[in-house]
């Protein structure tokens, strides 16, 4: 089968499209949400891969305002991305649907597996957890986006890690390797998200 490569305003269509299509609503069977979702597109993605999606990587902007942190994950120059943001009251700013390859992960090992961005899900949590916590509306609005993704995926709790942790199995396989330190979300925080998706999940059965 012969790849077709798309960039400029064409791969930006395709994105959107697929990003609005992704979205659940009363109509296919899935519940109305509760959190605004307003899509985002980045030009900053691979379109000549699929991602995998068999985990979710949590992270946080350590940007002062969404506004600035949308900037930075939609900046050609920076080309870094993430599938979605969080705002503090909950708002999801959705930038690729799961089966778009976001650049998140950068030099990354998750269950023994290189190269994060071709099969995990990137969550940006807006603000530095390293400065103060996430707010409730940010972590029930997490558990509404990746209970259906989860559920869709197979996939497991345990694959849902934070940055640090990724990064930090990438330097113990390669510690003569150059990988920059990058403050994320904090384990705390980490653990505050994984306990409300346990209920959740555990309330869905």
């Amino acid at each position: 089968m012969k790849k077709v490569i798309l960039t400029g305003v064409a791969a930006m269509a395709v994105v959107l499209v697929a990003t609005t299509a992704f979205m659940p609503s009363a109509s296919d069977g899935q519940p109305t949400k509760k959190y605004r979702v307003i899509d985002y597109p980045s030009p900053n993605f691979n379109p000549d891969s699929v991602n995998r999606v068999e985990g979710v990587i949590l992270h946080h902007t350590a940007e002062p305002t969404v506004e600035r942190s949308l900037e930075v994950l939609t900046s050609p120059e920076r080309g870094v991305s993430t599938h979605v943001v969080i705002d503090y009251d909950g708002t999801r700013y959705l930038m690729f649907p799961p089966e778009v390859v976001a650049y998140h992960a950068g030099l990354s090992i998750l269950n023994g597996k290189e190269r994060c961005n071709y099969f995990t899900i990137g969550i940006e949590f807006q603000g530095n957890t390293l400065e103060s916590p996430l707010t409730e509306d940010q972590i029930q609005s997490a558990v509404e986006y990746l209970l259906p993704i989860m559920a869709q995926y197979n996939i497991p709790l345990e694959n849902v890690v934070t940055h640090e942790m990724v990064r930090m199995a990438y330097k113990q396989k390669y510690p003569k390797k150059r990988c920059y330190s990058k403050s994320d979300i904090t384990q705390t925080e980490y653990r505050r998200v994984i306990k409300a998706l346990r209920e959740a999940m555990a309330a869905n059965q």
